[in-house]
């Protein structure tokens, strides 16, 4: 299967809302089943709609290879109900290659979505789950992990990196 083409940072589409997915059909399995191979193939996590360009609210997330027993998560329309504690660790992103910084996030997550099949189920995620979960979600809602970082931090990476893209 071929995989995808990631959109990088600046990329005017990470940056956009995604919107609500009404019929999972034929089109929509196949672009899961893309998604997942182009996370698998580009070592990622987590995949989010926006990421390969489609502005659809839509992820993929496989952290087996951090968790034994994992399994892939397809969430289609993903809703965080409630969000509990806090908890701090580095994340990077496929979309924004060679990156890597400390965010401030819930430790906890209860989310709603539905399955690839188009069945609503629910989901407490703790740990790297809850934190890879609310990456992608963020990515539905227009937001980069950079987006967390404080005003400083922010500037400071949007520069060396603008610098890293013009030194290729």
């Amino acid at each position: 299967m071929e995989t995808l083409e990631i959109k990088k940072y600046p990329d005017k589409v990470l940056k956009q809302k995604a919107l609500s997915i009404t019929e999972i059909d034929g089109r929509l399995q196949l672009l899961i089943d893309k998604m997942i191979e182009t996370m698998h193939y580009s070592n990622g996590i987590g995949l989010a709609g926006n990421q390969v360009g489609e502005l659809k609210r839509l992820c993929v997330i496989d952290i087996s290879k951090k968790i034994a027993g994992g399994e892939v998560l397809v969430l289609i329309n993903p809703v965080i109900l409630i969000r509990e504690g806090i908890a701090e660790a580095e994340e990077g992103c496929l979309s924004i290659p060679g990156y890597m910084a400390t965010v401030r996030r819930p430790e906890q997550v209860f989310i709603r979505a539905l399955d690839r099949d188009g069945k609503e189920f629910e989901l407490e995620a703790k740990g790297l789950l809850s934190r890879v979960i609310q990456h992608e979600i963020d990515h539905l809602d227009g937001y980069l992990f950079i987006d967390r970082l404080s005003p400083i931090k922010r500037e400071l990476f949007k520069r060396r990196y603008i610098k890293s893209l013009k030194n290729k």
